[in-house]
């Protein structure tokens, strides 16, 4: 494994906090301290927010778009090239199996190619007013911008944000999460050696209570980017509204997975495994709901429960293991206590009573996936975000009453629906209300294709084209074309 970075990417220059704080983080999975990384402080906003303002009032807004291209697709290929090393990094920092991790820093390698490719591509509209005016549109930077992402895809969700902010020629003050620092840091120091100039891009790791909040409010960033909890969404927005700056808000979610009676049996168990088991379920747009048509009920369950009891629980690090360790032991306690809500409430336990796991690992970080059966979808567990490897499981009896379970959520990040009817597939996937709908898929995140939510998911879409609307302004350019004097008073 690379040496972890453990200090602030400030102007181009790896320091220390500027009053010396310092915190620990950890391997989950195996338990024990991994490093200790600087932690900023306000002062440390302040100084990272001077560095991208000075650098966004200088050269880097007006840099080339081809120039800005060739540094963002040189930095997708640093990390293709380091992907092992930052995998393992990841791996270790957060928990997940590596060879997700390794999947997850190619998509980030994706998303930085795609956005370099749309770089040269701003294009503005022009029109005819009257016969005394034509206009025309620019599309310019935003400014500065703050971004804040989680835990659970720390290299990824880094590269969702910095791709566009600076493939449209803003700059950023990166934020990651406390619990896993180090990918992002990484990818700062990669960034330099891109050709990318100091200052452009700043990482400051640091609590997301004050360090994050003091982003949300600082009058210097122009816009905030945030991956995170509902909750922690509605703070960000609250904070961001005294001064008034732009805002998109990536949130939880309890997405629907729609089982229909003629679906094909072996393509939807297996789909259904990898939409919520993947990432220990540690995924805003996990299917952690299973909506089962009543006549597929009971051979969906059977066959769904014994393909997770079968699913490898253990070392991250090891090519063989599906689903690797919770981010913490406080989280897993808390996925545990969901799974006894669940039981409690009436559910059946169909899968995830036992664990055994390797010497060396932690056992206190991980929960076997879990399968709880005959779920009210009124019920807590089917309405609250357990973010853990944990999924319900709930009959309807016809296409509206799928509909209508779906729909019944605050969230509306992604679903999905099973079925060999494609008629019925595209009409059930215009009446749910989430960002995206995948049909016989589990997948509904590729660079290229919106991601966003609705309802209590957030608003914004990351991922696409449709994302350089929120990194740039629109300034409308009118011009007089008359050869006479406008004279409107007639004076």
């Amino acid at each position: 494994m690379i040496d972890p970075p453990t200090k602030l990417l400030i102007n181009g220059e790896l320091r220390d906090a500027s009053a010396g704080a310092t915190f620990p983080t950890f391997d989950p999975a195996h338990g024990g301290e991994l490093t200790t990384v600087a932690q900023a402080g306000t002062d440390d906003v302040d100084a990272a927010v001077t560095a991208a303002r000075d650098a966004f009032d200088g050269a880097w807004a007006k840099t080339a778009p081809a120039k800005r291209a060739r540094m963002l697709n040189r930095l997708a290929q640093l990390l293709d090239e380091q992907t092992d090393e930052l995998a393992e990094l990841e791996s270790r920092n957060n928990g997940k199996a590596k060879w997700q991790c390794v999947a997850e820093i190619k998509v980030a390698v994706s998303t930085l190619e795609f956005f370099a490719g749309t770089a040269q591509h701003l294009y503005g509209r022009s029109h005819v007013v009257n016969p005394a005016v034509v206009s025309y549109t620019l599309r310019e930077p935003v400014g500065v911008i703050g971004a804040i992402i989680p835990w659970n895809y720390p290299l990824m969700m880094a590269a969702w944000k910095v791709a566009p902010a600076l493939a449209t020629g803003n700059t950023l003050v990166l934020k990651p999460a406390s619990a896993t620092p180090l990918s992002a840091i990484r990818l700062g120091e990669l960034a330099l050696e891109a050709g990318i100039p100091a200052g452009v891009l700043n990482v400051i790791p640091g609590p997301g209570a004050e360090v994050g909040e003091a982003m949300a409010a600082h009058p210097g960033i122009d816009k905030i980017a945030f991956t995170g909890e509902t909750d922690t969404g509605r703070l960000i927005a609250a904070a961001a509204a005294t001064t008034l700056k732009r805002v998109s808000l990536e949130l939880g979610g309890k997405s629907p997975n729609i089982v229909f009676a003629d679906a094909d049996l072996d393509a939807a168990v297996i789909g259904s495994l990898w939409a919520i088991f993947y990432s220990a379920g540690q995924s805003c747009e996990a299917r952690s709901r299973i909506l089962v048509a009543d006549e597929m009920y009971e051979a969906f369950a059977s066959a769904f429960a014994g393909k997770a009891k079968a699913l490898t629980v253990g070392d991250p690090l090891a090519a063989e293991t599906k689903v690797g360790s919770l981010i913490s032991r406080e989280h897993a306690a808390r996925v545990r206590e969901f799974v006894r809500i669940g039981l409690a409430d009436g559910g059946e336990l169909l899968a995830g009573d036992d664990l055994e796991l390797s010497d060396g690992l932690d056992a206190d970080a991980f929960c076997a996936p879990t399968v709880i059966g005959n779920v009210s979808n009124d019920s807590r567990i089917a309405q609250e975000e357990v973010f853990g490897p944990v999924v319900t499981l709930t009959r309807f009896s016809d296409e509206k009453d799928a509909i209508r379970f779906a729909n019944h959520s605050r969230y509306g990040l992604a679903a999905t629906i099973w079925t060999a009817d494609g008629a019925r597939g595209h009409r059930v996937a215009q009446k749910i209300h989430s960002g995206a709908v995948g049909i016989n898929t589990p997948f509904v995140a590729f660079p290229g294709v919106p991601f966003g939510g609705f309802k209590d998911s957030g608003y914004g879409r990351e991922q696409s084209v449709e994302t350089l609307d929120l990194y740039t302004e629109t300034k409308a350019v009118l011009q007089g074309t008359s050869p006479k004097p406008i004279n409107p008073f007639g004076v």
